[in-house]
């Protein structure tokens, strides 16, 4: 079973992931290059392989919102602007959300705010859970390149050794709609 939350290559990320390593994962639409949000050194070492400037800010990727809640300063939002986000999750949303001042700047970029999203993406569901808390997600692609969609597409960009998690993306098309919570503003199409 390609999707199992029991394969080698489950146990073999998760372990990555707790001793600060960066792993490829699928998402709803393509493979996500991600790392723990609270490990400076992750983060960077994410950056420098996506050749990406740290002031263009990252998405954090969750199993619920929960896990979300200690990035961002949620406390302004209102009723109407917490349904929006709310109706549109678990799945393919991001939202640009008011970030906590203590939020790390390797996260937030040059903004106030993080983009996050809760994902219904069965394995990035299983490996959020399983690390107990979200992951830095951003499109497993070298600078120029196309992102990857496939577990090989990810071996042949980022060599043979990568920690890939093996499975299938979702088979959406486009990645995630990005959108600004408090004004509801499209960022990016989905």
């Amino acid at each position: 079973m390609k999707n199992s939350v029991h394969s080698e290559s489950f146990v073999l990320c998760l372990e990555q992931l707790r001793q600060g390593g960066v792993i490829a994962y699928p998402t709803e639409a393509v493979f996500g290059l991600g790392c723990d949000p609270d490990s400076e050194s992750a983060v960077m070492h994410l950056l420098r392989l996506k050749k990406r400037s740290i002031e263009k800010g990252l998405i954090l990727i969750a199993a619920d919102y929960q896990q979300l809640q200690p990035y961002l300063d949620d406390v302004g939002l209102t009723e109407q602007q917490k349904l929006r986000m709310f109706s549109s999750w678990p799945g393919p949303v991001t939202w640009v959300v008011p970030a906590r001042p203590e939020t790390p700047d390797w996260l937030t970029g040059c903004f106030d705010s993080l983009a996050v999203r809760v994902s219904d993406h069965p394995l990035v569901q299983q490996l959020c859970k399983s690390f107990n808390k979200p992951l830095v997600s951003t499109s497993a692609n070298l600078s120029g390149l196309l992102p990857c969609r496939t577990a090989d597409e990810v071996r042949r960009q980022f060599g043979g050794d990568f920690s890939v998690l093996a499975g299938e993306t979702s088979g959406r098309e486009n990645p995630s709609e990005i959108r600004n919570v408090l004004t509801g503003q499209l960022i990016r199409q989905g």
